[in-house]
């Protein structure tokens, strides 16, 4: 038995998947691992739990204005999750107290925001999204540019699984590819970046055993191709409305996603997300800018 085999052994069940979500979502605040794992306890509850990971060394936590802890694993606390053999990240990923106090702090915290939101609406509708149903920076291949031999990544800031309450026998999944945007470039950057979705389903590759034969990159790894939602933070509301605007008439006149309306994009403020849910009618679409939907494309 390794160190970090026997060290998970001393955990309780509790302790272990608040072990496992630090791990996969890298950074979370007390109040975040409250709402994940305990809702329904006291507050308490968690601060006991992430007491105990920081005594036995597997977390430690940074200080956030009034008092807050942010809480990621040390290097043990990776070694001791990757133990877990059903755990859904599982690559290996180590937060520095650097990193966790600098500018991934605030981006991280709020793509989590996201995923909470989600599992807030789950638990409230008898749905399917917990704490491990998003992933963060996932990558996909572009393919090299034209002129160019090296491949380019898209990496989206997570990608997230909703499953729907089943509904005449028919269960429903929802994917979603997640954009958080902090309004630390221009609309014009963002709105070429959603462009690239629009590469990215068009992308194919060679399929095995059939001559000439190829398949798009994307159906090997989802069902149907995710809808790109954007989640705008960091600024006052009235500027993100404004850059929502923004955004979705560039996108409108992107030759890429002109060429490939399969591609949907849908647009929301974290602040709407988090107080009013996903299935309010708070997001905006490239399809229909001026009506205002729920995440599944429907009307309040």
């Amino acid at each position: 038995m390794t160190a970090a085999e026997h060290t998970l052994r001393r955990l309780g069940e509790t302790a272990i998947a608040v072990l496992e979500s630090l791990n996969q979502h890298r950074l979370l605040s007390t109040a975040q691992v409250h709402e994940l794992h305990a809702p329904r306890a006291s507050r308490r509850w968690a601060q006991e739990q992430l007491a105990l990971l920081r005594e036995v060394g597997l977390a430690e936590s940074t200080s956030l204005p009034g008092r807050r802890l942010l809480w990621h694993l040390t290097e043990r606390g990776v070694d001791a999750a990757g133990t877990i053999p059903s755990r859904a990240e599982t690559r290996r990923k180590v937060i520095v107290p650097e990193q966790a106090a600098g500018p991934l702090q605030k981006h991280t915290i709020a793509v989590n925001d996201v995923g909470i939101a989600f599992v807030r609406a789950a638990r409230e509708r008898g749905d399917e999204c917990g704490p491990f149903d998003w992933l963060h920076e996932v990558a996909h291949s572009l393919g090299p540019p034209p002129g160019r031999r090296t491949p380019e990544q898209l990496i989206s800031d997570a990608v997230l699984t909703y499953q729907l309450a089943e509904t005449g026998g028919q269960t429903s999944i929802a994917y979603r590819f997640i954009e958080l945007d902090r309004a630390t470039r221009s609309a014009a950057d963002l709105a070429h970046r959603l462009g690239r979705y629009a590469r990215l389903y068009r992308r194919t590759v060679p399929v095995e055993g059939a001559a000439g034969g190829s398949a798009a990159l994307w159906s090997r790894l989802y069902p149907v191709f995710p809808t790109v939602l954007v989640v705008l933070a960091g600024r006052p509301s009235d500027r993100l409305e404004d850059r929502r605007r923004t955004v979705l008439a560039l996108c409108g006149q992107d030759p890429d996603l002109g060429e490939s309306p399969e591609v949907e994009v849908s647009i929301c403020l974290l602040a709407d997300l988090a107080d009013r849910g996903p299935f309010a009618p708070i997001f905006r679409t490239l399809a229909d800018p001026g009506k205002a939907l729920d995440w599944l494309g429907e009307g309040g």
